[in-house]
């Protein structure tokens, strides 16, 4: 144990890797009254997507198994799982509900740092507000604390983190979650140092289910917040962690990301940054965000589907590795994860009209849409080529681009290029677009009115409302 570890343990907060202290301290010192405006909006905007994704999403199959799962093996508390209301402890109320809103590609996406931050830090805060009894605003100040460290560590670790097959929403969640606990229960710097240092040892998961599948992905969210908060717990007990636990020759950039970091990405803390939680993209299509700029540019095309000869997408490394070469089932889908993570069927999907939305995934999953070798689908997936072209990624850093040329059996050829696909925060759906998937979500499983009632209480509910009520209108 070196001196700089024991000076900590003792409570020492004075000589700290720069990047580790100026981690600790952004949680520690961030007050609801430091928030920005915009920042406030984000986080609300941010809860109504994943709630309504909550409820909407908790009659799939797995998320099924999770609830029966956490039913039989939780521990006592006061936090509820949506729709069903089971009590249990926050970690473990959390592991449904982050599951939940995991469970089916339809949830919020950072560009940056191509992870998924809602479910993990909607669920935590939410959990401990009911646990301990806070209110709506205390909620809203976890969920940007957590937002903000678990971003601003997923921007530090792009785009290696993705490209070397980890998935960044596995890896970050248990640090978003240990954020949201060491705020809204008033941990002090040091607490909070531990809390961070304890979730970097929970970081886990690759992206290996976009080849070979396996409902264990819609997981990640729910695993990585429970020990997230697990996390916390420990630190609150006692238990340290390395004060270098980002930056050292062992830390969790040099293992995850292959890469060290300096001193100066301390500047990647600075609560005078934007706030990360501004620039929310809220997807429009129910499939992996490396897709979403290919569909809307699909969409442009003229809609000559049984004329295609050719199509060729360029691609950068990144998205390659999720969609693209990479992925091993591509082109020949068997699975709901599988088609999910597929470029070529969900361009193909694009470019026959089926579309790429909720009910469309539904329909493949329930059986009603059929993939096979002879389908239109698969005929237009088999005349698609993947180019990767390493100057989208040295071009248009941090954003997922789609390029798209499409061949004609006449020899014409359309093109079309999106940087900013729709729901970012270059190109953001509106509130009513936003409205209109959280009814589309809810209202068949809570009914119209108390679809309604829920939706003004995130939209507009006054922040000084117990968490708990808010709760309330998320049970049935």
């Amino acid at each position: 144990m070196t001196t700089r570890q024991l000076d900590v343990e003792r409570g020492d907060m004075n000589d700290l890797p720069p990047v580790e202290d100026a981690a600790a301290r952004l949680v520690a010192d961030l007050t609801f009254d430091a928030i920005p405006e915009d920042a406030l909006t984000g986080a609300r905007r941010l809860m109504q997507d994943q709630l309504g994704l909550q409820v909407g999403c908790e009659a799939l199959p797995w998320s099924r198994a999770v609830v029966e799962l956490a039913r039989s093996r939780h521990a006592p508390g006061r936090a509820r799982t949506v729709v069903h209301g089971d009590r249990m402890s926050p970690g473990d109320a959390a592991f449904v509900n982050g599951t939940l809103g995991h469970s089916f590609e339809y949830d919020d996406a950072h560009r940056a740092s191509s992870s998924h931050p809602g479910s993990c830090v909607v669920s935590a805060a939410l959990a401990i507000g009911e646990e301990d009894d806070l209110t709506l605003r205390e909620v809203l100040l976890g969920i940007v604390a957590g937002y903000e460290t678990y971003t601003r560590i997923g921007v530090l670790a792009a785009p290696e983190l993705l490209e070397r097959g980890n998935h960044p929403h596995a890896q970050l969640a248990p640090f978003g979650a240990a954020a949201v606990v060491a705020k809204m229960r008033n941990y002090d710097a040091e607490q909070t140092l531990h809390a961070l240092s304890i979730a970097m040892s929970h970081s886990a998961g690759t992206t290996e289910y976009t080849s070979a599948g396996g409902s264990v992905k819609r997981l990640h969210a729910g695993i990585g917040t429970r020990n997230g908060i697990l996390a916390a717990e420990m630190a609150a007990a006692g238990i340290t962690g390395p004060a270098s636990f980002l930056t050292g020759s062992k830390g969790y950039l040099a293992c995850f990301a292959g890469r060290a970091t300096g001193d100066d990405a301390a500047e990647a803390f600075s609560p005078d940054r934007t706030f990360e939680i501004t620039r929310l993209w809220i997807k429009p299509y129910c499939c992996c965000g490396c897709n979403h700029a290919y569909l809307d540019a699909a969409r442009t095309l003229s809609g000559r589907a049984e004329d295609i000869e050719a199509v060729e997408l360029g691609i950068q490394a990144g998205a390659d590795v999720v969609v693209g070469n990479r992925n091993a089932h591509a082109w020949a889908p068997q699975t709901i994860e599988q088609l999910q993570y597929s470029l070529p069927f969900q361009v193909a999907l694009a470019l026959t009209g089926h579309g790429n939305g909720y009910s469309t995934h539904h329909a493949y999953l329930d059986g009603r849409l059929k993939l096979t070798d002879d389908s239109d689908v698969a005929g237009v997936a088999r005349r698609i080529t993947i180019v990767p072209k390493p100057e989208l990624d040295s071009g248009y850093p941090g954003k997922w681009v789609g390029d798209i040329t499409v061949t004609y059996t006449d020899g014409t050829r359309e093109s079309a290029f999106v940087d900013n696909p729709q729901g970012t925060a270059e190109n953001p759906i509106s509130q009513d677009d936003l409205d209109a998937k959280f009814r589309d979500l809810t209202v068949e499983r809570l009914g119209a009115e108390r679809s309604e009632e829920l939706l003004r209480a995130i939209v507009t509910g006054d922040p000084s409302q117990p968490a708990a009520a808010l709760v309330d209108r998320l049970v049935l």
